[in-house]
């Protein structure tokens, strides 16, 4: 998924992070914003859901 955002948004990125945890957590945060929770939604989001969500 991070491949296909960084594809898609080029150089409209300054900073692209994954960070590596434990317990199920993935969150999608933009300028310091958080977006997505799969802990709140419990579920991965869909990456057109994730285009949408960051645009």
């Amino acid at each position: 998924m991070a491949l296909e955002l960084l594809n898609h948004y080029g150089k409209d990125l300054s900073e692209l992070k994954l960070i590596p945890a434990g317990g199920g957590a993935f969150e999608v945060s933009v300028n310091g914003k958080l977006i997505f929770s799969k802990l709140s939604e419990g579920r991965f989001p869909e990456l057109k859901e994730l285009k949408q969500l960051i645009e």
